[in-house]
């Protein structure tokens, strides 16, 4: 069995796919076939970019310190993260429209472009300004790699395999989580963080080249408005309000969260442009961005809601442990990054054991999902108390590879309930959407996690030196609250002092963690279990022909 294409989608009683199937390398109805190594190099060359958008993020834990001393910005070095994941965010929803305009194959080559790019602008920065440039071209690119990606793995692949394609795709990101980070950490001291950056850029360039020519050209657009235009043709359908009003909203919303403090005007100006860009697709635009059946779909936000939150909490074990492993731990930048490895092979572990033996099919996987996200503030609970010097390092990773376990599974499984609850037509777009809503996450926990975490060590710091009779210490903590590496080269009191702070500040993001991880279990609670009656006709619809072929062909 195959996935519908787009004629399919318009025509119920069409159900067969004419798509090819990268799992056994068939293709039906005149579609070229794929074969093992073609195949195999897709895989590979859309891995390896994962892994790279993935670096992209964690590289930032283990050289911000270097790069902040640099650019002389350690009062900004927030935005290193933040202006990627903006840019990053902004652009996600509007890939999968454009997958449907053109093809998945196009997108990914112009998304591996700019990736080219930006690391080029960011590897040859000079100033905090330059670098920020970089970063902002590098996150445009990256938005499109993860959601073509899935895109391509549910138009390529059968259902019996799709599980399967999208825990590669999760583990080939926690692998670019865990050994960017790693990698940075013992390879800044001795070349630089420049050349970590600069060596993406001709990778990215071979691999978008290489997709290109692995994916065949017969592979377009699955939409059947779209098949059969010309490349001005399907210009000309393009919302570009939409796209412009959407981006704009999430710009402003994302500014208004991602600087040191939280601005207002921005926030009122995204408030402002949401409700035009919802008129603008009911009223306005002949071809929606977003069409108007998602937008009022109830499964469709509540999913979207519930893993945007659940991320945020995620996004607190990522950016926060190897903080703990440099401040708390003592450990020096190219070990710290270690201390993801655990977590992140829990994470793999867990898309990979749900997509291989359990995603099999298409259906609801409306207890799965939820279970796997009530374990996870059990998990945090126990990270919040035993994230300390003095904790046992064994069972520190144990819990950390047992959060990433239920993280995984969780995610895996929220995609193909989502898939369940919504027509196949919108596939594209609610995966961008769902990709958006997770890029938020790294937004919102650095900035609204970030905030709390810098406010509460702040806070920890001067109470701490003035209990301990050291004044004058304003520069020191201006100094730590960028740098979490200066802890280890601090002694006596203003050691003890700066380690109780980040424990503190630590303790107190996880525990805000467990918080919204348990509100987040019970909004996933109300996505509802049961398909919608469009999609459920269809199916009956499709039974009942292929029962019919069946007769015909043993008459």
């Amino acid at each position: 069995m195959t996935v519908e294409n787009g004629s399919a989608e318009r025509n119920p009683l069409l159900r067969r796919s004419t798509s090819p199937s990268v799992s056994d390398g068939s293709g039906q109805d005149g579609e070229r076939d794929i074969s093992t190594l073609r195949g195999a190099c897709i895989v590979g060359f859309v891995g390896f970019l994962i892994f790279l958008q993935a670096t992209n993020i964690s590289i930032l834990t283990t050289t911000q310190s270097a790069i902040a001393a640099d650019l002389d910005a350690f009062e900004k070095a927030s935005w290193f993260t933040s202006a990627y994941l903006i840019a990053m965010s902004s652009i996600a929803p509007l890939m999968g429209r454009l997958s449907q305009v053109f093809s998945p194959r196009l997108c990914m080559s112009f998304s591996t472009l700019f990736i080219t790019i930006g690391t080029a602008i960011t590897a040859t920065a000079m100033s905090f300004e330059h670098f920020i440039v970089g970063r902002v071209v590098t996150g445009a690119g990256g938005g499109g790699i993860f959601i073509v990606a899935s895109i391509m793995a549910i138009q390529m692949t059968s259902p019996k395999r799709r599980g399967l394609y999208m825990g590669l795709a999760n583990t080939g990101m926690t692998v670019g989580v865990s050994l960017g980070a790693v990698i940075a950490g013992a390879l800044e001291p001795k070349v630089g963080w420049k050349p970590l950056f600069g060596i993406q850029a001709p990778l990215s360039l071979l691999c978008g080249i290489g997709l290109l020519l692995s994916i065949p050209s017969s592979h377009t657009s699955k939409n059947a408005k779209y098949i059969g235009l010309s490349i001005r043709d399907k210009l000309v359908r393009i919302d570009y309000s939409g796209a412009l009003l959407l981006t704009t909203t999430i710009i402003l919303f994302l500014l208004g969260l991602s600087g040191p403090k939280i601005l207002p005007t921005p926030l009122i100006l995204s408030a402002l442009s949401l409700p035009v860009f919802i008129l603008n697709e009911i009223y306005v635009a002949k071809d929606p961005v977003i069409p108007v059946s998602v937008l009022r779909s109830r499964s469709t936000l509540l999913t979207c809601l519930a893993s945007v939150g659940f991320m945020m909490a995620r996004w607190g074990i990522l950016f926060y442990t190897p903080v703990y492993a440099l401040a708390v731990r003592g450990w020096a930048p190219a070990v710290a990054g270690s201390i993801l490895l655990p977590t992140n092979a829990g994470f793999a572990s867990g898309g990979l054991l749900a997509g291989v033996f359990h995603i099999k099919r298409t259906g609801s996987f409306y207890m799965h999902s939820l279970i796997a996200m009530a374990l996870f503030p059990l998990t945090m609970v126990v990270l919040a108390f035993i994230t300390t010097a003095t904790t046992p390092w064994g069972l520190y990773v144990v819990m950390v590879f047992l959060n990433g376990l239920v993280t995984g599974a969780a995610t895996n499984y929220a995609l193909v309930h989502l898939l369940h609850l919504t027509l196949p037509e919108v596939h594209p777009i609610v995966i961008s959407l769902l990709a958006t809503f997770r890029g938020f996450a790294g937004s919102f926990g650095s900035a609204i996690g970030g905030g709390y975490f810098v406010r509460v060590l702040q806070q920890s710091l001067r109470d701490g030196f003035a209990e301990a009779g050291l004044k004058h210490r304003g520069d020191l903590i201006r100094r730590l609250l960028g740098s979490p590496a200066l802890v280890g080269k601090l002694e006596g009191t203003e050691r003890a002092v700066a380690v109780g702070a980040y424990e503190d500040a630590l303790k107190a993001l996880f525990l805000g963690a467990v918080v919204l991880s348990t509100i987040v279990a019970v909004v996933q609670a109300f996505t509802g279990w049961k398909e919608p009656v469009e999609k459920e006709e269809q199916r009956l619809a499709s039974e009942e022909v292929e029962g019919e072929e069946e007769l015909v062909a043993g008459a």
